[in-house]
């Protein structure tokens, strides 16, 4: 039996923007089916990588895969076998949401697909929509119909970057259903949010890019088993010590968010808030979580 190719496949990739090196070396196998995190601060590289794979951007060096076939030398099946959905809200006003479609079904040399357009406008809430003008659509609406044209010649891949970015709440949960069904069904998801809630919630393994290196890559229970950080969420009688301002993060209940690494902090802390008069009157023990884990490894390295 042949090996499987991965999904994706990316080798000791590098490029640079004049003094900006935004790649440098990076190297990563996403398998088939995978549903797989891209997390890093802004300017790590991450829209670099995924212009590269897209054959919107070339490498300086390395070697980039889409189920087996080279972006660049196999350019037309590799893009065929891959949907991207970008950040901007790109979209031409002069078609109607199902114009739109079909037009893009077209670039893939498909026809009579009518059926599978009408079913992704169901999944995305945008029937209701399907004969205005894109120009006239919300901006919710508009990423609906990024999403739809990136799911039009049914990629076995799917790149979503930064899908839920200004989304309302409601957008957020039907795309979420709609795409962890895609992936149930066999599609490969790479994803990358600054919501890292929603990361911790949809990816089996994360990878995390800091200035265009790979910094850590495991599965998502790992990663949140490997933190040194431990959490409390206070609840304090009076303010808290000003010596300790910076290390309280304000939570929406009225209370306060405490992050250490050994628990005698916790206990100095106590010690300090009786001794300027207050007390604390609530306290619970909270998991660490990918924020929390995110923010301890781009911290150490």
């Amino acid at each position: 039996m042949s090996p499987v190719n991965p999904a994706i496949s990316v080798h000791h990739l590098c490029k640079r923007f004049r003094t900006t090196q935004a790649l440098d070396g990076v190297s990563l196998d996403i398998q088939p089916g995978e549903f797989f995190g891209l997390l890093g601060p802004n300017g790590a590289g991450k829209t670099t990588l995924i212009s590269i794979l897209a054959g919107l951007t070339r490498a300086d060096s390395g070697r980039a895969t889409i189920m087996g076939h080279d972006v660049v030398r196999d350019y037309r099946q590799a893009r065929r076998a891959l949907g991207v959905v970008p950040q901007e809200l790109v979209y031409d006003p002069f078609f109607n949401v199902r114009e739109t479609l079909r037009i893009q079904s077209g670039y893939f040399g498909l026809r009579h697909n009518d059926g599978w357009i009408d079913e992704i406008m169901h999944h995305l809430d945008l029937t209701p929509h399907a004969d205005k003008n894109t120009q006239n659509l919300s901006g919710g609406m508009k990423r609906r119909l990024l999403v739809a044209q990136a799911l039009v010649h049914k990629p076995p891949v799917i790149v979503l970057d930064e899908p839920t970015a200004g989304v309302d709440v409601d957008l957020r949960r039907s795309l979420w259903e709609f795409i962890s069904r895609l992936n149930r069904e066999g599609h490969t998801i790479l994803l990358t949010t600054h919501y890292l809630e929603e990361a911790e919630a949809l990816c089996g393994r994360i990878a995390m890019l800091k200035a265009g290196r790979i910094v850590a890559c495991d599965t998502t229970r790992n990663l949140l088993a490997r933190t040194s950080e431990h959490c409390a969420a206070l609840r304090l009688e009076g303010e808290p010590p000003v010596v300790w301002a910076a290390r309280l993060q304000a939570l929406p209940d009225g209370g306060w968010r405490f992050n250490f690494s050994e628990y005698s902090e916790l206990e100095t802390l106590m010690a300090d808030v009786r001794t300027a008069g207050g007390r604390v009157t609530e306290m619970q023990l909270l998991e660490a979580d990918l924020e929390d884990v995110f923010t301890d490894i781009m911290a150490r390295v």
